[in-house]
C-alpha cells in the first residue's frame, strides 16, 4: 500500500461554519448536488459550489508538490479522475510544459463547460469503468471524487485507478478520526455516499488491492 501524505497541503482552505451549513442543508439539497449538473457547479451555494470558475490561486500552489512527489516532467502523463472543468489539468499543463494530461468526469455539464484549452483532453466517463487501457498513465490523481460512490463502487473505482496507473496514484477521500470529526463531516457533506474512519479506509485499501498514496478531506 502507498503512503498517507498530504499532497494538497498548499491548497488554500477557507474558514467554514460547518455546523451552520449542517443545519441549513436538506435532503433535497443533497439530491440536487448529487446530480452534478449546473445547480451543483454554478447554481445556488446551498446545492454546491455556488459558482465554479477558474482561479490560479487554487491549483498553482499544489502543482509543484505533485511535480516533486511524482517526478513529473514533459515526458510524463497524468489522468485526473473527477476533473470537473479541468482547472487542475490546465495549471499542470501550464506549469509543466509538454506533459500529457487527460481527465474524466461523470458530469456532462462540467465537461461541456471545461476551461477552453482542456476541452480536447477531458471527457464524460464513469470512475468505475475508466475508458483507458491498462497502465495508460504514469500517474492517476483523484481529489474528493471516489467517495461520491457507494462502498462497492468505491472499490471498483479504486481498482480502476490501480489498473490504469503505471507508477503512482493519489486520492483524497472524506474521512474522520474521531466522533467530533464525524459529526462535522455529516454536517458538511453534500455528495459523498461513502465516508469512513481513516483506519477503515486503510483496511479497505488493503482489502481491494489499492496501492497508491492517499489523504483525507476533513472539514
Amino acid at each position: 500500500m502507498g503512503q498517507e501524505i498530504d499532497l494538497m497541503i498548499n491548497y488554500p482552505r477557507t474558514k467554514r461554519d460547518v455546523k451552520k451549513r449542517g443545519l441549513e442543508k436538506t435532503m433535497e439539497d443533497r439530491r440536487i448536488a448529487r446530480e452534478f449538473g449546473k445547480d451543483f457547479f454554478d447554481g445556488d451555494r446551498k446545492n454546491g459550489y455556488g459558482g465554479f470558475s477558474y482561479s490560479p490561486r487554487f491549483w498553482q500552489p499544489v502543482i509543484p508538490t505533485f511535480k516533486e512527489h511524482f517526478r513529473l516532467d514533459a515526458d510524463s502523463s497524468v489522468l485526473d479522475v473527477g476533473c470537473a472543468k479541468g482547472f487542475m489539468l490546465h495549471d499542470m499543463a501550464e506549469m509543466i510544459p509538454g506533459i500529457t494530461v487527460a481527465g474524466i468526469d461523470i458530469s456532462e455539464y462540467a465537461v461541456e463547460n471545461a476551461i477552453e484549452d482542456m476541452r480536447p483532453f477531458v471527457q464524460v466517463a464513469d470512475a468505475k469503468e475508466l475508458p483507458f487501457e491498462d497502465k495508460s498513465f504514469d500517474v492517476v490523481i483523484s481529489v474528493t471524487t471516489i467517495h461520491n460512490l457507494e462502498r462497492d463502487d468505491c472499490a471498483k473505482a479504486l481498482q480502476e485507478v490501480e489498473r490504469v496507473q503505471r507508477r503512482g496514484s493519489f486520492v483524497t477521500l472524506d474521512a474522520y478520526r474521531d466522533d467530533e470529526e464525524r459529526e462535522l463531516m455529516e454536517a458538511w457533506n453534500l455528495t459523498a455516499k461513502t465516508v469512513m474512519h481513516v483506519d477503515e479506509w486503510k483496511a479497505f485499501f488493503k482489502e481491494i488491492g489499492y496501492t497508491g498514496d492517499y489523504y483525507w478531506f476533513i472539514p
